[in-house]
C-alpha cells in the first residue's frame, strides 16, 4: 500500500507558532509518548533526565550553524536582493549555490554589492550560472586572505531564522538559533531538537552516566522544501553532508550490544545513523552525502528512542517521526499538542518517543 502524503496534513491555529525561545532552554515543554502502550506523558523539557539511566546513549547533532543570509544590491539598477548561501561548491575559488529573492531579476553575468554598516561595499558577487527557479551559482570577489574574507562574510551575514517565525532577526538569536553543543560549522538551519539541551542539563546528563555521542549533518534547506508528490515513493531528498567517527559508532554500538537506550536528539541525526548502517545492523564509520528519505514503513536499525521538535504539515520531518512512532499515535499526539497548545516549529516545544 503506498504512504500518500495528505495523511501527514493538519489544521495548526497560527498562534501555536513559536516566534520565540523559552525563557530557559530545557523549560520548554515536553510530551512525552510511549510506544508499546500509548500512553502520553505532559512534561517539562529537563524531566528527560528521568526516562535514561547509566550507559544509555543520546547520538546529538554537532553542525553549527553559519550566518547564510545575505543582503546585496544589484549594480546599475541597486535593487536590493537577499542572497542565502547553501553550499561551498570550491573554497579556493570561492564558488556558492545560493538562492536568491527575487530571482527574476537575477541574470547570470550580472553583478552584486555587499555593503558594511557604513555603506562601503566590502564584497563583490558575479552570478556564474543558474541551477534551480530560485538558485543560483555565485563567485565571490575580495581583495584579502581567506581569514579576511571569512570574517567578512560572518559580518554581513544574518542568523537564518526559517520564513514561519516572520520576524527580523535579534541579538538573541545568534545564540539562541544555536545548540550549545555545535561545533562543525556547516548547516543552514539548526538541528531544532537540540536546541531544548542547556549546558546544565548536558552536565546532569554525564553525571548520571549516559553517554554523549556525537555525529554532523550540515542542515540544507532540502530538509525544509515542500513534498510535492502525493504518493511519498516518489519524492527525492536533496543530499547533505553528514560524518560519522569510529568513537561514536563504537560507543552506539556498544549499547545496543548491552540492549539499552539509544536516543536520538533530532530528525537529523537519525538520518545520519540510518545512513551508515552495516549489513549486520550496527552503526559504522561513515562519511559522505546521504540523501536517505525515511517513510513508512521503514524498520529503523539503530535508535530505539528519539526527542525532536513538533513540525509542519506534510513535511519529510514529520513523515519520519510518523515510520518512528506510528503514524496514527503521532497525529493522534499532535492532535493533543494542538488542543493543550504546545508551541510548533523551531522554537518550539519537543517531544520524546520512548
Amino acid at each position: 500500500m503506498k504512504t500518500k502524503l495528505s495523511s501527514f496534513d493538519f489544521k495548526l491555529p497560527e498562534d501555536l507558532i513559536a516566534k520565540y525561545p523559552s525563557k530557559e532552554r530545557d523549560e520548554s515543554r515536553l510530551m512525552v509518548i510511549h510506544k508499546d502502550s500509548g500512553k502520553i506523558e505532559h512534561k517539562v523539557f529537563k524531566d528527560l533526565l528521568e526516562y535514561f539511566k547509566e550507559d544509555d546513549t543520546m547520538i546529538f547533532n554537532n553542525t553549527k550553524v553559519f550566518p547564510a543570509r545575505l543582503f546585496g544590491k544589484k549594480e546599475k539598477t541597486g535593487a536590493q536582493i537577499e542572497v542565502f548561501l547553501l553550499r561551498e561548491l570550491n573554497k579556493e575559488a570561492r564558488l556558492w549555490d545560493v538562492l536568491v529573492d527575487p530571482a527574476r531579476k537575477i541574470r547570470v553575468g550580472n553583478k552584486l554589492y555587499f555593503s558594511d554598516t557604513e555603506g562601503n561595499d566590502v564584497l563583490v558577487a558575479e552570478v556564474v550560472d543558474n541551477t534551480t527557479s530560485r538558485g543560483r551559482t555565485i563567485r565571490f570577489f575580495f581583495d584579502g586572505d581567506e581569514e579576511e574574507y571569512r570574517n567578512v562574510l560572518k559580518q554581513l551575514g544574518n542568523t537564518p531564522l526559517p520564513k514561519y517565525i516572520n520576524r527580523e532577526p535579534e541579538d538573541m538569536d545568534f545564540e539562541r538559533y544555536q545548540t550549545v553543543y555545535a561545533s562543525r560549522l556547516g548547516a543552514v538551519a539548526a538541528p531544532t531538537a537540540g536546541l531544548h539541551f542547556s549546558k546544565s542539563l548536558m552536565k546532569r546528563l554525564e553525571i548520571k552516566g549516559v553517554n554523549l555521542a556525537e555525529v554532523t549533518l550540515h542542515v540544507g534547506l532540502g530538509t525544509f522544501r515542500d513534498i510535492e508528490v502525493e504518493d511519498l515513493s516518489k519524492h527525492k531528498m536533496e543530499a547533505e553532508y553528514f560524518e560519522i567517527t569510529s568513537k561514536t559508532a563504537e560507543m552506539v554500538n556498544k549499547t545496543i550490544k548491552a540492549k539499552q537506550r539509544v536516543c536520538s536528539v533530532g530528525t537529523t541525526s537519525m538520518r545520519s545513523i540510518e545512513s551508515a548502517v552495516s549489513a549486520t545492523g550496527y552503526l559504522k564509520e561513515a562519511e559522505g552525502w546521504t540523501n536517505t528519505f525515511i517513510y513508512h514503513p521503514y524498520e529503523f536499525s539503530i535508535a530505539n528512542s528519539m526527542v525532536t521538535n513538533f513540525h509542519l504539515p506534510k513535511s519529510s520531518l514529520i513523515i519520519m517521526v510518523s515510520a518512528f512512532g506510528g503514524r496514527e499515535l503521532i497525529m493522534d499526539a499532535y492532535n493533543e499538542a494542538i488542543k493543550e497548545k504546545y508551541r510548533f516549529f523551531s522554537y518550539g516545544d519537543a517531544m520524546l518517543i520512548i
